[in-house]
């Protein structure tokens, strides 16, 4: 499932059988925290999860790690969330990607800004645990 470019030594997984590689972009550790315990619940076959505390360090995580599903907040400190879709938008590595944004940030223009720029998903804080079980089950069959 893992997008990554072949050019760059990477492969694109046909199946979801194959364990997840995801990131979670959150400036809270505690949002980090309870979204990588969520999805170590969720029953989802997860290898890793990895974690960057704004656009800046997710970037920085894309450049060295492929994954299969990036989980973003907005409003982040250095570099947000929309300015991160904007710059995997741009990357060719990195712009099929999908992001799903987990944020208290529910205005519509900007929901529609991001979905426009390859935005796959929104899950709106505080959610339920199965939510986002869901929303991450939808966005990677749509992946398939």
């Amino acid at each position: 499932m893992t997008h990554r470019d072949t050019s760059a030594g990477t492969q694109t997984a046909e199946t979801r059988d194959e364990a997840l590689s995801l990131l979670i972009v959150d400036d809270s550790p505690v949002m980090r925290n309870f979204i990588k315990r969520v999805l170590r619940l969720s029953g989802l076959n997860i290898a890793r999860v990895l974690e960057a505390e704004d656009g800046v360090g997710a970037l920085e995580t894309l450049s060295r790690e492929p994954v299969d599903l990036v989980l973003a907040d907005i409003n982040m400190p250095r570099m947000n969330g929309e300015e991160l879709v904007r710059r995997m938008e741009q990357d060719d590595r990195l712009k099929r990607v999908p992001v799903i944004v987990v944020s208290t940030d529910s205005t519509h223009h900007r929901m529609e800004s991001m979905l426009g720029h390859g935005v796959r998903g929104y899950i709106q804080k505080p959610f339920q645990p199965e939510t986002l079980r869901a929303e991450v089950e939808r966005v990677l069959a749509e992946e398939l």
